[in-house]
């Protein structure tokens, strides 16, 4: 029989191509959009995270510029120079407090709210500041702080450089909204003001003081390094953070082409329009200067509610658009070898069932339709028996083939199933990140919200203590409050900054009464009630150059570690010595406890790594520990055996090193 030029072995391989083709770009679609919008959201959620981070940074700054005008305030050489008029005492008292804490101003005004001191520019007197928003505030009794914008004239009257600092010139920027001025005269300052008062109550005048933040990249900076680690993906940063005095970038740490920091430029007319006009927070994809990043931003305040400025976190959109291609291409190589193989099998599957048709003179519907299912009944042996035995093995080989391409599309399958099973475990990992920031964000909130008035608590026994007579019976309890009210401020201002510890009170002090003093802490605690304690102390250990506040609280977290470890119950050895070129004391406690995995002890010292019961621990307490003797130029190292115990070696220098500690 003569075939027409359009066979039906060209009809049949069309057809199957334009099902597999239609079913592969349907699928290719659905999974492109499924893969690329679960990492969209994975890093909006990620990024929406670091903004909560980024904003504990910016208030924790000025927090620390509230505590230290307070605590400034509430000094009674300071009220006693104010009521001498002892100009020149003060004019050093307070210069000394602002290069301490690294204040760009520190003011003072009397009741009325005139000026009576600049410490910056001690020239300029008398102006009211009564009518400042802040100022005014504590001329009513009490301390206050907020971000405020400064105009020009105010600056100049503090300083002529600061003046110069906060002047930013406008640069063209993509997509930002129209502008009509081209340059920032005013600048944004992170700004407490706080009342004083004399014995009787009687207000003396307000201690003003802030940090300006046009070109300062403390706050910016320390986002990035907390939060992104450095990242970068193909030699650019992937996270940047930012701080807008309105629409002008003032602080950032995002680089424009020629690779500087983008002072000057704007945010784009999209967020404008939704944080700055509506109040909102915006968390969504943005182009910022010259590229796409998956950012969130939220508006930053005055004291009245005003909005003046907007915080920004980003992360570069890139990686996450090149992963969602990468994988794609993956799965269009897996589609495409898929779609030959099928092909090579079609076709040599067609020529078995187009050959025999080919030699059949009459076929009956069925079989013209195709169903591979129906059998020609045999009959007689001659060419018709001939052509229908050959009919039904073809019927048969096709079912055969039909079986391999079940097992391709389990094959298939299998494969699908393990790149399920690979997302659903990166979508675990970044859950239980979430998981730990959270974590971190509530005992840094619980840290913060005991601090003010634990530094109440310390500002007024501080009082008490200077209007008690020393041989008053509660002069010693009183110095002891003082004493205790202190270190416990530090403790917890150690638990909001441990990635950036203060700088040691160094004295000259005995290791060995130390660890006798953080023992001695536990005598009374019914967990080391049947501990057994061995002590092991070098007798002629020298003396080394530290803070001992500090060193006690790395002590009593190590031994509260070890009691807890042994769940009351074993054997406690601590031991001291030094090393035989004399650079180095070694401090030991060594528990009989369980131990500690492989796996835990990699992550031991890691912020918020814990291995105790939920509500039992913040995973902060070695984090701590382990920079406060990075502080000292020591270490800790830790070594443990499952079922044998474990043991902590502190490392500290007998002799302090010069230069800048890490």
């Amino acid at each position: 029989m003569q075939l027409t030029q359009f066979s039906l072995r060209k009809k049949i391989i069309i057809r199957f191509l334009i099902v597999i083709i239609i079913g592969g770009l349907l699928s290719l679609s659905f999974g492109s959009r499924l893969i690329k919008n679960t990492l969209i959201a994975q890093a909006q959620a990620k990024v929406k995270h670091d903004l909560a981070t980024a904003r504990m940074i910016f208030n924790e700054k000025l927090n620390n510029i509230k505590e230290v005008i307070a605590l400034t305030a509430a000094r009674e050489s300071l009220q006693y120079s104010i009521k001498n008029k002892q100009h020149d005492l003060l004019l050093k008292q307070l210069s000394s407090v602002r290069k301490k804490n690294r204040l760009d101003i520190l003011s003072l005004t009397d009741s009325e709210g005139k000026v009576v001191l600049r410490t910056l520019n001690p020239k300029i007197l008398g102006d009211d500041q009564s009518k400042d928003e802040l100022v005014s505030l504590a001329l009513k009794g009490g301390i206050t702080s907020n971000a405020q914008i400064f105009p020009r004239e105010e600056l100049l009257k503090e300083s002529k450089d600061l003046a110069g600092q906060a002047a930013i010139e406008f640069i063209p920027t993509p997509k930002a909204a129209d502008q009509q001025k081209n340059r920032e005269t005013s600048g944004m300052m992170l700004k407490a003001a706080s009342s004083l008062m004399d014995e009787k109550g009687n207000l003396l005048g307000v201690l003003y003081g802030g940090v300006l933040l046009n070109r300062n990249y403390e706050i910016v900076d320390r986002i990035k390094e907390l939060v992104y680690k450095g990242e970068k993906y193909k030699g650019r940063e992937t996270g940047t953070a930012t701080i807008f005095q309105h629409d002008l970038r003032i602080s950032t740490n995002v680089r424009n082409k020629g690779g500087s920091r983008a002072i000057g430029t704007r945010v784009s007319r999209e967020v404008n329009n939704a944080v700055l006009s509506e109040g909102k927070s915006w968390i969504d994809r943005a182009f910022v200067v010259n590229n796409w990043y998956i950012t969130a931003y939220e508006p930053i305040k005055n004291v009245k509610n005003e909005i003046i400025g907007i915080l920004y976190v980003g992360m570069l959109e890139k990686p996450y658009i090149d992963t969602t291609n990468q994988v794609m291409l993956t799965f269009i190589f897996i589609a495409a070898l898929c779609v030959a193989l099928l092909l090579v099998i079609l076709y040599f599957s067609i020529n078995r069932i187009i050959n025999p048709l080919s030699k059949m003179v009459v076929a009956t519907q069925e079989i013209a339709k195709g169903d591979l299912s129906h059998k020609v009944e045999i009959r007689s042996n001659d060419e018709i028996g001939y052509l229908a035995k050959s009919f039904n093995k073809m019927t048969q080989d096709l079912k055969t083939a039909n079986e391999k391409l079940l097992g391709w599309t389990k094959t298939l399958e299998k494969k699908v199933d393990e790149r399920t099973k690979e997302l659903t475990e990166m979508q675990a990992h970044l859950i239980q990140s979430e998981k730990l920031a959270s974590l971190g964000k509530l005992a840094a909130g619980i840290a913060h919200e005991i601090n003010n008035p634990l530094g109440g608590v310390l500002i007024y026994s501080h009082l008490l203590l200077e209007d008690t007579n020393r041989n008053n019976p509660h002069y010693e309890n009183l110095k002891k409050i003082v004493k205790e009210t202190s270190r416990c401020k530090d403790i917890v201002k150690g638990l909001l900054e441990f990635a950036r510890p203060k700088e040691p009170e160094r004295s000259s002090i005995a290791p060995n009464d130390i660890i006798e003093k953080s023992l001695s802490f536990f005598k009374t605690q019914a967990l080391f009630q049947n501990i057994k304690i061995k002590k092991k102390y070098s007798s002629d250990l020298p003396k080394i150059t530290a803070d001992k506040d500090q060193l006690y609280q790395v002590f009593i977290n190590i031994l509260l570690n070890a009691a807890e470890a042994m769940e009351g119950n074993g054997t406690l050895t601590l031991s001291s010595e030094s090393d035989k070129e004399g650079k180095y004391i070694h401090i030991l406690f060594t528990d009989t406890g369980p131990g500690i995995t492989e796996e835990d002890e990699k992550r031991l010292f890691e912020p918020f790594f814990t291995t105790k019961e939920v509500g039992k621990g913040t995973g902060l307490g070695l984090a701590i520990s382990y920079s406060i003797i990075r502080k000292h130029k020591g270490t800790i190292a830790v070594s443990s055996q499952a079922g044998k115990g474990t043991t902590f070696t502190v490392s500290l220098p007998i002799k302090s090193k010069k230069g800048n500690d890490e």
